[in-house]
């Protein structure tokens, strides 16, 4: 588990875009995060097909996506809005 970054539990299925969005607490501060659904399906190594799934699969591999916050952070690859697309 990553100290430096902490992931929030405000998980939002955004179906339109395909991507689940999320905030992440990181050194006080407060990022908007998103992750891509076929991100996910990667990382969790299932295919996702409905928003209760989504956010199981999330769950189950929320400590690796707070470690891929932190990288991302540390390059500095925020977007022009501020926020991190993993």
């Amino acid at each position: 588990m990553n100290q430096d970054v902490i992931v929030n539990d405000d998980l939002n299925w955004q179906p339109e875009q395909q991507r689940l969005a999320f905030s992440a607490q990181w050194f006080g501060g407060q990022v908007i995060c998103y992750l891509s659904l076929s991100r996910l399906e990667h990382l969790s190594g299932q295919a996702l097909v409905d928003e209760a799934n989504i956010i199981l699969a999330f769950e189950s591999v929320r400590f690796d996506i707070e470690e891929q916050v932190s990288e991302l952070v540390g390059q500095e690859a925020f977007g022009p809005d501020g926020s991190l697309t993993l």
